[in-house]
């Protein structure tokens, strides 16, 4: 292996971990903002540092495991979660030399295994707590999530059939002439909103229902699994994004700057997008929840796929 690929291998991780701790910072602020209030701007230029003192702060915390849990499934579940939405990241194209893995044929179906994968995390994460908050959040978090993997799997297919390809490097390139947010405008809301779902963000953040569960999955957590947890959500957000700006916004692709720097502008404006629906909506009610996926999302997801398909049945006819 070529020290380029090695070396990017072991980078990846550890700035998807910084922008992941960057971005609670950023969050805070631009809720502040948004809410006409002080956000963080004590620790730091700006607050800056704040999200450092609140990781040396978890690093330090006592890490306890609740005698009454599955001690192995306890530790295990973080670590799953953690290392499933590192994993997607290295099918993603950041620029034109691809991603880590390189051009995967299959790079569209490898991430949403490793979202599938995901959901191990949370279950297990409210099984193995031993607690019946953490076990309800666990409950909520497995039907929310592969429910909303099913409306998710089916907006990429009006995608993947416009390009002919999983592999996300192809399906970028397909969109030289026109990004697929025009042609396929209503897989990327159906994706969106199954991406919120499945990041557990506002207004989709059942699982974690302060009023109701306590934290939810997570609530017999402490210290740096806890910090885990806390950590995956944000780089899932980055995930969802880039996902977005890969299969929709054209990904590196932009006059005048460079490729990367094109992919970060956009990936950080749908990032921002997820951050004001949290400032801006409620939390839905469960059964909203399911409602919303399965008489909304379905049924647009799948007139997406008969329209992709009619269309392109009709131009190679013509």
């Amino acid at each position: 292996m070529t020290p380029l690929p090695l070396l990017s291998i072991l980078l990846t991780p550890l700035i998807i971990l910084a922008l992941a701790t960057l971005l609670t910072w950023v969050e805070r602020r631009l809720l502040g903002l948004w809410q006409d209030r002080y956000g963080p701007n004590r620790v730091g230029p700006g607050g800056l540092f704040q999200a450092v003192a609140d990781g040396i702060k978890l690093l330090f915390k006592q890490d306890w495991i609740p005698p009454f849990a599955d001690r192995g499934v306890f530790v295990l579940a973080p670590v799953i979660g953690m290392m499933t939405v590192l994993m997607s990241f290295a099918v993603i194209p950041v620029t034109a030399l691809s991603g880590i893995a390189g051009n995967l044929n299959v790079g569209l179906l490898f991430v949403l295994a490793m979202m599938g994968l995901g959901v191990y995390a949370v279950v297990l994460a409210g099984w193995a707590s031993n607690s019946k908050y953490a076990l309800l959040g666990g409950m909520r978090a497995a039907a929310q999530m592969i429910s909303y993997e099913v409306f998710m799997g089916i907006s990429l297919l009006g995608v993947v059939m416009t390009a002919g390809s999983f592999s996300l490097y192809d399906i970028v390139t397909a969109q030289t002439r026109m990004w697929f947010v025009i042609p396929q405008c209503l897989g990327l809301i159906v994706f969106l909103l199954a991406g919120i779902a499945e990041t557990h963000r506002l207004p989709f953040d059942l699982p974690e229902g302060e009023n109701e569960l306590g934290a939810g999955f997570h609530t017999e957590y402490s210290g740096m699994k806890f910090g885990m947890f806390f950590i995956a959500e944000y780089a899932g957000i980055v995930l969802i994004s880039a996902l977005v700006t890969t299969l929709w916004l054209g990904g590196w692709q932009g006059p005048v700057l460079p490729g990367i720097v094109w992919f970060a502008l956009k990936t950080g404006a749908v990032v921002v997008l997820f951050i004001l629906l949290r400032a801006a909506l409620p939390r839905l009610r469960y059964d909203q929840l399911m409602a919303l996926g399965w008489k909304v999302l379905l049924p647009l997801s799948l007139l997406n796929v008969t329209a992709t398909g009619t269309v392109l049945m009709l131009r190679s006819a013509g």
